[in-house]
């Protein structure tokens, strides 16, 4: 697995895949300049995929990123509090799209691709809740800077799509891709 996160290995054993190698690759995760969210995703997934995948040969390799946009606008993995409390204000009481997208190279070199959008409905944040949740740290290293799994639970109006999407790899899409390319699941039929 060409990631370093967490959240996406929880997601995987969940659904009984245990990378034999955590390979997280070291890229720039800038936008180009008037790159949009999904170009941003698709890319730096791949970019992940390519920077370790030398190392992986005669094995299945997957990478993946997350991109939460609002309209055209990518709302940025914040680097500081500041930037967590302007993306929160941003989100507050409006819709927006996390970007899903998993890469993934076969042992015989085939690579593959899926991009997954789920819609997000924030209710309007007061202040305090904004204060209380950057006061948490919870928004560090987060896309969008909130993690739905977490406190921030309770700011979401509704979801349309995948949920594990939210949280960092669309399992339902990854399962089907790996699948669907030869790759045994413990406990599929």
């Amino acid at each position: 697995m060409a990631s370093a996160s967490p959240r996406r290995l929880d997601l995987l054993q969940q659904v009984n895949i245990t990378p034999s190698a955590v390979d997280p690759a070291d890229i720039d995760e800038t936008p180009n300049k008037n790159e949009l969210p999904a170009e941003l995703a698709l890319r730096l997934a791949q970019e992940k995929l390519q920077a370790v995948i030398s190392k992986h040969t005669d094995n299945w390799v997957l990478a993946a990123d997350t991109v939460v946009a609002c309209g055209r606008r990518i709302v940025p993995k914040p680097q500081d509090e500041a930037e967590a409390r302007r993306n929160l204000k941003m989100l507050s009481g409006r819709r927006h799209r996390v970007i899903g997208a998993v890469c993934v190279t076969t042992p015989v070199g085939e690579i593959h691709h899926r991009q997954v959008t789920t819609s997000v409905a924030f209710k309007r944040l007061h202040q305090t809740e904004i204060d209380h949740y950057i006061a948490s740290d919870e928004w560090q290293d987060k896309a969008g800077g909130y993690a739905i799994q977490g406190l921030a639970a309770r700011f979401v109006r509704s979801i349309n799509g995948s949920y594990s999407n939210i949280v960092g790899l669309p399992l339902f899409e990854t399962c089907g891709m790996l699948e669907g390319l030869g790759f045994t699941i413990n406990g599929s039929e």
